[in-house]
């Protein structure tokens, strides 16, 4: 194969595969481009902890030939794709974040998602870092130390996706395989600048189930919305290890992307009717919602009519975090983020009834988003209501925060009620940093939020960091 890009790694999925169909790039030559790109950027931003280059060039020279007999494999044959290290993989540890899991486990089994992109011919090229057990919306962890925002090295790049996001924003591999949990792929999209969407509960299927289980999806981050619709594509589908799988629908999310969204009824909300927000993020998140106006839609301010569900997210989350802990001696707790002992601690003391009226108020958010979503074909509203924070804080404003989701009120009410939800890259603050829309839709609309962020992509493309 000839007449290679100069930057292979810079290609979108999208690019590569149609480079591959011409025989003008192999996948050998984008593999070997990305882990170049990854061992020159790594070693400062910290978005891996495990790169197996062995398996990765065997898995593109397999490709390779495959392409070069006009037989690939599936619908990402020799794209490159990362996953995060709180997802199991063959023949790598999935160690979490943490200090406490051992490695000297059998490592013989593809979670869901991941067996799906490897059935598809994907190069897996490594495993993308994580906050502990995915537990918080910061970039750091025990185990691997601070993940850095390529934008700006001494901001976060969020979490609980953090390697995920800077390995897309950067080039380490166009397809990310992320979780989000009460934003951990919406809120590192926002910080990051790139698009991620949270897809409808179940799916996509995930096993083992998550400690965090009721509110806990699994989609992509890439650097386009057509490469994340053709990853959804792929990872989207039941499986029989995940019991809260939906049942089995294959779709190409691709058809229909560039459809416009002339006539569409969209509720923005810029608060959501309680949180407070950066006013550069609201400034620049309203500027967006003008430009969707400006594409067409028929925007309306409304907010969906649910009080703040703050407390009963920490109720869930805390005792899922307790969960994490229960199984683990005194020496193991040592080992573990100081704030997540403090989170099951909490959660510890969780009663059965708390647990049950937590679930019950749940219900209710439900039944209120879904009444909402029937008036409104989206809900826009900001990703996150503050820019980056600086690397090694927790929280935003400590005088008025307790923990990580008191500064991201508008991704977790969206775990608890299921909905697909996306982060679309929608400008810089004065100090550079990116701020993101978020587009939420009906159960089961997810190619409906991938429409309309692709074409506010289509009139604004989204930028990347300069790195090269």
């Amino acid at each position: 194969m000839s007449d290679n890009p100069a930057s292979p790694a810079s290609l979108t999925a999208t690019a590569l595969l149609e480079h591959y169909r011409r025989k003008t790039l192999s996948p050998v030559d984008a593999t070997k481009a990305v882990l170049a790109r990854i061992a020159a950027l790594n070693p400062s931003l910290n978005a891996f902890l495990l790169i197996d280059e062995e398996a990765a060039l065997g898995a593109a020279r397999a490709s390779e030939a495959r392409w070069m007999k006009g037989a690939p494999q599936g619908l990402v044959d020799g794209v490159p794709a990362t996953v995060k290290d709180i997802m199991i993989s063959r023949g790598w540890p999935t160690l979490r974040g943490s200090k406490t899991v051992r490695r000297d486990q059998p490592w013989d089994e593809d979670a869901p998602m991941v067996a799906r992109l490897r059935e598809q011919g994907a190069v897996l090229i490594g495993k993308t870092t994580t906050p502990e057990f995915g537990w918080k919306a910061i970039g750091d962890s025990p185990l691997t130390g601070i993940t850095r925002n390529p934008w700006n090295r001494e901001r976060t790049p969020g979490g609980s996706s953090a390697g995920a996001a800077v390995a897309a924003a950067t080039g380490m591999g166009p397809l990310h395989l992320a979780s989000d949990g009460g934003g951990s792929i919406r809120i590192p999209s926002s910080f990051t600048g790139v698009f991620g969407i949270k897809p409808t509960y179940g799916l996509v299927a995930t096993s083992p189930p998550s400690p965090f289980a009721v509110v806990s999806h699994t989609g992509p981050m890439t650097r386009t919305v057509t490469d994340a619709a053709l990853m959804f594509s792929v990872i989207a589908g039941w499986d029989p290890r995940d019991p809260y799988a939906l049942p089995p629908a294959k779709r190409d999310y691709r058809g229909g992307l560039d459809g416009g969204i002339k006539g569409l009824r969209f509720a923005y909300s810029p608060t959501l009717g309680y949180a407070k927000v950066d006013p550069e993020v609201a400034r620049l998140v309203e500027a967006a919602v003008h430009a969707l106006e400006a594409l067409g839609a028929n925007v309306e301010r409304a907010d969906p009519g649910f009080a703040s569900p703050r407390d009963t997210f920490w109720t869930l989350w805390s005792a899922s975090c307790a969960k994490v802990l229960a199984t683990m001696d005194t020496t193991q707790r040592a080992l573990v983020d100081p704030g997540l002992q403090v989170a099951a601690e909490r959660g510890a003391r969780v009663s059965a009834v708390d647990l049950i009226n937590a679930e019950g108020e749940r219900a209710q958010l439900m039944q209120k988003t879904n009444a909402f979503l029937a008036r409104y074909d989206v809900l826009l509203t900001p990703t996150v209501a503050v820019p980056a924070l600086p690397v090694g804080q927790d929280l935003n404003d400590p005088g008025s925060e307790e923990v990580w989701i008191d500064w991201t009120p508008f991704s977790y009410p969206f775990n608890m009620s299921h909905q697909p939800a996306a982060n679309i890259p929608c400008g810089f603050t004065s100090g550079g940093l990116p701020v993101g829309l978020q587009a939420v839709a009906a159960l089961d609309r997810d190619a409906l939020v991938l429409r309309v962020a692709r074409t506010y992509e289509a009139a604004h493309p989204f930028k990347m960091p300069s790195i090269d």
